[in-house]
């Protein structure tokens, strides 16, 4: 299924196309995530990143998440002090989660939330589960499909691009 067809629903209903705009977590969220345990370490992650295309992985004590390592943590925590990687434990240099999400919540709230707590990947929880993950990248996709489906974007290369360059650097 394409992310314009989990985005927007096209029904038609007496001869025209009705378009409902996603409006909870759930429709733009990513579902599959990654996970790494909290005793491995910096090495193995930045093998399994690389490896699957990712910018971020959960870090998990006993299947639940405890935290979140991304890209930046492995310039700030380890390049920038010139740790050698294969010493480092996830748990070292992971980000705590700071905020978490439900899939039936409102974009506009998950939006709030991330930009409260300054970060780029809202977690998203349910029944005590992760389930997914909310990224600027998604974020910013949605906002495309959205001012593409009301008219607002006549030159749709430039946007593409900037998505492109966003896909490329894996926020």
């Amino acid at each position: 299924m394409s992310i314009a067809t989990v985005l927007f629903l096209s029904l038609v209903e007496s001869g025209k196309i009705i378009h409902m705009a996603a409006t909870v977590v759930r429709d733009i969220m990513t579902k599959h995530i990654v996970m790494i345990d909290h005793d491995q370490t910096a090495l193995e992650a930045a093998k399994i990143m690389t490896e699957k295309g990712i910018s971020s992985l959960f870090v998990v004590r006993n299947n639940d998440p405890i935290g979140i390592v991304t890209e930046r943590d492995f310039i700030k925590k380890i390049c920038a002090r010139g740790i050698p990687v294969a010493q480092v434990k996830m748990a070292d240099i992971m980000s705590n989660i700071l905020t978490t999400a439900e899939p039936e919540t409102p974009i506009e709230v998950a939006v709030q939330r991330m930009v409260n707590h300054k970060i780029r990947r809202l977690p998203i929880m349910e029944n005590g589960k992760l389930v997914g993950i909310i990224t600027v990248t998604d974020l910013a996709k949605h906002l495309r499909t959205t001012l593409l489906l009301e008219g607002a974007l006549s030159e749709s290369n430039n946007f593409d691009n900037m998505i492109a360059t966003m896909d490329r650097d894996k926020y």
